[in-house]
C-alpha cells in the first residue's frame, strides 16, 4: 500500500468538522484523548497557518490487544484525524489496512480490518453535510 492516507473534501469549516467529529465519537463512545489545533498553536508563537486540527482517539481495550502482539504498533496508536484547509476543508487519515503490511499483526487481523471500517465511516460521515 504505497499511500496509505485517505483524504476527503468537506463542505463544512474546519471547525464545524472538527466539532462534528468530536460529536460522533462521544456518541460512539470512543474516547477521544486529544485535540490539537495547529494554528492555534502557530498564532501563539507569532506565526500564521490556515486551519489545521489533529483528533487523536480510540479504544485503549482495542488497541492494547494490537500491542500486545507487536509494541511497535503503539506508534501508530491511537487513531488520529487531520482536518485542515486548503482551498476547502479537507479530512485525512492513515488507512489502518496498511499497519497489515508494516507490523507483525496475524493473531489480531479483525481488529486492524474493523479500524479500516471505523475510519472510513467516520471520515464520510463528518463530511457529509446534514
Amino acid at each position: 500500500m504505497k499511500n496509505s492516507l485517505v483524504v476527503q473534501s468537506s463542505k463544512l469549516s474546519v471547525d464545524e468538522t472538527a466539532a462534528k467529529l468530536k460529536t460522533l465519537l462521544q456518541t460512539r463512545n470512543i474516547k477521544l484523548f486529544a485535540h490539537i489545533d495547529h494554528s492555534a498553536a502557530a498564532k501563539e508563537n507569532g506565526m500564521e497557518l490556515s486551519d489545521e486540527q489533529v483528533l487523536i482517539f480510540g479504544d485503549p481495550k482495542v488497541g492494547t490487544h494490537l500491542m500486545q502482539e507487536d509494541p511497535a504498533i503503539g506508534f501508530e496508536l491511537p487513531l488520529r484525524m487531520l482536518i485542515w484547509n486548503e482551498d476547502g476543508t479537507k479530512v485525512a487519515y492513515r488507512e489502518p489496512l496498511a499497519y497489515l503490511e508494516e507490523f507483525n499483526i496475524n493473531r489480531n487481523r479483525a481488529i486492524i480490518e474493523k479500524m479500516s471500517v471505523l475510519m472510513d465511516t467516520l471520515s464520510k460521515t463528518i463530511t457529509e453535510v446534514d
